[in-house]
């Protein structure tokens, strides 16, 4: 595997650094995916700026996190699997819910398994739904605007899962309690 830099602010780019140093003081650490994304400063910026679209959007946090959750694991991609099983614990998302889906399993809610049910489905169809998958979708209760908004989460893990898997990310300390070993390896 190909050595990429784990940076830190001082060894980052500096097209990136202003970046790194607002995540630290945000979450209070840098997550090791920025530092990696870092080596890219624009990859970073278009992380950063596409997380932000995508929490603008109708889907609830609980939500976006089990959306996030389901594709990270579909992918494969254990540095995300613990950073979103913290997100789906801080959105409020049922324990027994994160356990299935870090499990590769839809939740027992019925909207949240929805969502996670799409969202895997354009993952592994490769963007092209089934109109039954989609129907599905709309008839436990969302709307077109939320189909589309679920590519918006595709794109985001996009990014972040290759990174990881490109750039082999090791999980932070902070997020050692929340790791996650593919169930298929």
């Amino acid at each position: 595997m190909t050595d990429f830099t784990l940076h830190t602010i001082d060894s980052a780019p500096q097209e990136a650094k202003d970046r790194l140093e607002s995540t630290q003081k945000q979450m209070g650490f840098l997550p090791n995916l920025f530092a990696k994304m870092a080596e890219a400063p624009t990859l970073l910026e278009a992380y950063q700026t596409l997380d932000g679209i995508y929490s603008r959007t109708s889907l609830t946090a609980a939500q976006q996190q089990v959306a996030l959750l389901a594709i990270s694991s579909v992918n494969g991609c254990s540095f995300c699997v613990a950073a979103h099983t913290g997100g789906a614990k801080a959105a409020k998302v049922p324990e027994g819910d994160i356990a299935k889906l870090r499990e590769l399993q839809n939740p027992d809610d019925p909207k949240l398994n929805a969502v996670s049910r799409f969202a895997k489905h354009l993952v592994e169809a490769r963007g092209w739904a089934d109109d039954a998958e989609v129907n599905a979708f709309l008839e436990a209760g969302f709307e077109k605007q939320q189909v589309l908004e679920l590519v918006i989460a595709v794109s985001l893990k996009t990014l972040s899962n290759y990174t990881n898997h490109i750039a082999g990310t090791p999980l932070n300390d902070e997020l050692k309690s929340l790791e996650w070993q593919d169930p298929r390896t």
